[in-house]
Order: C-alpha cells, then sequence, then structure tokens
C-alpha cells in the first residue's frame, strides 16, 4: 500500500502535520510518497520538533518508476520568503493546488492506493484560482473523472454523508430533488459496503425543523426528502427518514445507524465535530480510490508553534490504507513527463 501525501496550505499547520505523520510509528513501514516544497516541509519538521531522513527526488525522475519506502517529490514550487504564517495568500494557494493535482494524478493513474492531503485553506486557493469551489470539482478537472465523489465525514461511532456541501445555505433547498438525495444514498450504501459495513443503516436528516411538522415548516421533507428513501428503500438500501436533524445523531450515537446523511455542510460538521474534534476524517469517495483529510482546517492561530494535534490526521492515514485495502487491485499506468505541473482546467 502507497499513499500519496499533499503538503498542505504552508502558512497553517499543514506542514508541521506532516512531519508529525511521518515520524509516528503507525507509518514507520508504510510507502509514501510526500509532495509539496522541500523547504517547505523542512520548516515543518522544524514545528513539530523532528528529523526526518526521506530522500528528495524531483517530479520527473518518478517518470521511470516510484521507489518503494518514503520518498519526497520536490516541486519546488512556495519561495520560503513569501511565508506569512497564519494569513491566507495566492502563493500558498497556488502550491497548495500543484500539490493536490500531484498526489490526485498518483492515485489516478494507480501509483498510489491513496491520496491524502493536510489541511488547505480555501481562501488562499481562490487568491490563486477564481475559479475554485471545493475539492470534488477540483478533483473532476484533475483527473477527468467520470462521475463525481461525495464528502464523508467519518469517526468510529456513525459516519456523516451528505447531500449539498459548499453552497450557500440559501440556496440548500432548492438544490434537494429526489434524484439527488437518492444518488447520495446509493453512493452511501455502496462507500460504506465497500468499507466493510455491508447494508449500511443510513438514517436521513430531515431539512426543516420537527421534519416539516405537516408542511407546517416547509415542503421538503414530505414531498423530496420522503420519496427519496421509499425509493432507496425499494431498491434494498437499508434507510431511514426523514428524521428530525435535533436528534437524528442522538439515534444514530446510541447504536440504530451506521451513517447520517445530512442535507447541507454544516447540519452534519457540527454534529461530528462535537462527538469526536480531534479524531475526524473527511473522506472523499467515489473516485476509485479514497482520498483523506483530517476533518479540521488549517488552525493558522498555532501555525508554527509545534501546538497542532495529530490524532485527525493520524486518524485519516490510518482509515485510507484501512480503505485502500478493501478495494480492487487498478492497473498502473505510466506518467507524463508533466504530470505534477501540468495545467488543471
Amino acid at each position: 500500500m502507497r499513499t500519496a501525501l499533499a503538503i498542505g496550505d504552508a502558512n497553517g499547520v499543514g506542514p508541521e502535520l506532516a512531519a508529525k505523520l511521518l515520524a509516528h510509528s503507525d507509518m514507520a513501514d508504510r510507502d509514501v510518497i510526500i509532495v509539496g516544497d522541500a523547504r517547505v516541509f523542512k520548516m515543518g519538521q522544524d514545528h513539530a520538533g523532528v528529523t526526518l531522513d526521506i530522500p528528495v527526488l524531483q517530479a520527473d525522475e518518478l517518470v521511470n518508476g516510484l521507489p518503494s519506502g518514503k520518498v519526497f517529490v520536490d516541486l519546488a514550487n512556495f519561495d520560503p520568503a513569501k511565508l506569512t504564517l497564519g494569513q491566507s495568500s495566492a502563493e500558498a494557494g497556488k502550491a497548495s493546488l500543484q500539490n493536490f493535482a500531484a498526489v490526485l494524478r498518483l492515485a489516478d493513474a494507480g501509483l498510489a492506493d491513496v491520496a491524502m492531503f493536510t489541511p488547505f485553506n480555501k481562501h488562499s486557493m481562490r487568491l490563486s484560482r477564481p475559479s475554485y469551489i471545493d475539492e470534488i470539482g477540483f478533483i473532476d478537472s484533475a483527473i477527468n473523472a467520470a462521475r463525481s465523489g461525495r464528502e464523508f465525514n467519518v469517526l468510529d461511532e456513525v459516519w456523516n454523508a451528505r447531500v449539498t456541501s459548499h453552497i450557500p445555505l440559501r440556496e440548500v433547498a432548492s438544490r434537494l430533488s429526489v434524484e439527488r438525495i437518492l444518488d447520495s444514498l446509493r453512493l452511501t450504501d455502496e462507500v460504506l459496503t465497500g468499507a466493510g459495513k455491508p447494508n449500511p443503516r443510513i438514517g436521513v436528516a430531515a431539512l426543516n425543523p420537527h421534519a416539516g411538522d405537516g408542511r407546517n415548516f416547509g415542503h421538503e421533507d414530505d414531498d423530496i426528502i420522503a420519496p427519496a428513501v421509499e425509493q432507496a428503500v425499494a431498491e434494498g438500501i437499508n434507510a431511514k427518514g426523514p428524521i428530525p436533524s435535533d436528534t437524528v445523531f442522538v439515534r444514530a450515537i446510541r447504536g440504530e445507524f451506521d451513517a447520517v446523511m445530512t442535507m447541507y455542510h454544516d447540519q452534519g460538521q457540527i454534529a461530528m465535530k462535537l462527538i469526536g474534534f480531534d479524531r475526524g476524517v473527511t473522506l472523499i469517495a467515489g473516485y476509485g480510490f479514497p482520498l483523506v483529510t483530517p476533518a479540521h482546517g488549517t488552525a493558522f492561530d498555532i501555525a508554527g508553534q509545534g501546538k497542532a494535534d495529530l490524532g485527525a490526521t493520524l486518524a485519516a492515514a490510518n482509515l485510507g490504507v484501512s480503505l485502500a485495502k478493501l478495494n480492487p487491485v487498478r492497473e498502473k499506468r505510466k506518467l507524463q513527463a508533466d504530470w505534477a505541473l501540468n495545467s488543471v482546467h
């Protein structure tokens, strides 16, 4: 199993977490290809208080094959003179996007079994690439994906899937449809089954207070969510809902559901981070390889101080390997000469 790890935003805790992760005993015998700027990675080691002896290669050296063990691919894409710890910047965003695209291409080519990144900063990424919306749209472009994936948040106690993600709250209701919810339920069932949870029990969160209270507080629960759940059940998916969102996670934690599917980002994120902020993992599934990252952000307030908690990052690395072991073996493709830095449209 090989993990391709992208160094996250240079101005946040991403470099420090990458260094701490690779110094951890769980990673001792794993093959890892780290992608970023070697100077930033050295800074991360300094912040983490660790010293790592990892061979440094240039991107074009990988065209002829990947060595075993741990290697660092130096894209030399972030000038330390432009470092602004604790602040977003276009320079950091550009490097993050290049690092991200590179690990996606490694995984898509079958040369890595897991893609992973330490936290990015979306504001930095948009400063560099104004069209950037979220990870899923970028992945689709970077590897010409046949279908879009979905984000899941993962804890040992419960998984969280969602129908919409990085959109304004005012747009959520208009984006919901029976087919979109049904597609999300199908993928949730597929991903959890592939993760070793056959016939997963999925609790579907309502959109409105009290699941609409018989249309007193909105019609979406009765007219959109309920029909989608009914159709999913008819297809053999073990789903139940809509369930008021103020109780669905309580029921999941008590053991009734393996996953909760929410209608929008914070409807699930708030609950998941309260349950286990330092253990939460974001999984992006649906691309033929697991893509994992800690569920927290760049923590600009503690950047450069050596205080970043490794818990969620280590959990992400371990989950990625566990999921990859359940994936079928994929055919390996040869990298093109410009695999690392070619443009993404």
